[in-house]
C-alpha cells in the first residue's frame, strides 16, 4: 500500500510539473494504511507552481518558416508522412519545463493552424531557452506517443537541437 501511495504522489508530481497550471492546488491527502509505517514527511504537490499558459503574451507575428522547413500547422497536417523523418520549425517558444524525465520540454507556436494545431510539444536535451525567443527547432517526429499519466500527444517532436536566434 505505501509503494502504491508512493506512486500515486510521484505521478501526481510529474503531472502537475508537465501541465504548468497557473493554479493553486491544495496539499494532496492520501490516506494511509493502518499497518503503514510513520514517515518524517510526506511529499506534497507545491501550493503555487510558476507557469504561463501556453501561447499567453507571446507575439507571434511576422515569424518566417524555416529554410527547407515546416510551419507548425504542416507538421500537424503532414504527420504521418513526417513520422520518424527530421524536420525543422521556426516559432517562438510559449512554454518551458526542464529536466522532466532526463529532457526539457518545450511549446513552440509560429502563428499557424487553430485549436489543435498551433502548439507544437519539442522535447530536447539541450540548452533551454526561455518563453518568447525565436527558436528553430530541428528534430525527429513522432506520432501516437503516449509518456502515461494523461500525456499523450498525436505529433511530438523529439531530439531536437534548439537554435535562439
Amino acid at each position: 500500500m505505501l509503494k502504491a501511495t508512493i506512486g500515486s504522489l510521484l505521478a501526481i508530481s510529474l503531472a502537475v510539473s508537465l501541465s504548468g497550471c497557473g493554479k493553486q492546488q491544495p496539499p494532496v491527502e492520501t490516506a494511509r494504511a493502518p499497518e503503514a509505517p510513520a514517515m518524517a514527511a510526506q511529499p506534497q504537490v507545491p501550493a503555487e507552481h510558476p507557469a504561463q499558459q501556453p501561447g499567453a503574451a507571446v507575439d507571434l507575428s511576422g515569424i518566417a518558416r524555416a529554410e527547407g522547413g515546416k510551419t507548425v500547422a504542416e507538421v500537424y497536417g503532414e504527420k504521418d508522412a513526417l513520422a520518424g523523418q527530421k524536420v525543422s520549425v521556426r516559432g517562438k517558444v510559449v512554454k518551458v519545463n526542464s529536466g522532466i524525465m532526463g529532457k526539457n520540454w518545450l511549446h513552440v507556436r509560429d502563428g499557424s493552424g487553430s485549436d489543435g494545431t498551433n502548439d507544437l510539444t519539442v522535447t530536447t536535451t539541450g540548452a533551454l531557452p526561455t518563453v518568447g525567443d525565436t527558436v528553430v527547432v530541428s528534430g525527429t517526429v513522432a506520432t501516437d506517443r503516449d509518456f502515461g499519466a494523461g500525456y499523450s500527444y498525436d505529433v511530438i517532436v523529439e531530439e531536437a537541437a534548439v537554435t535562439v536566434e
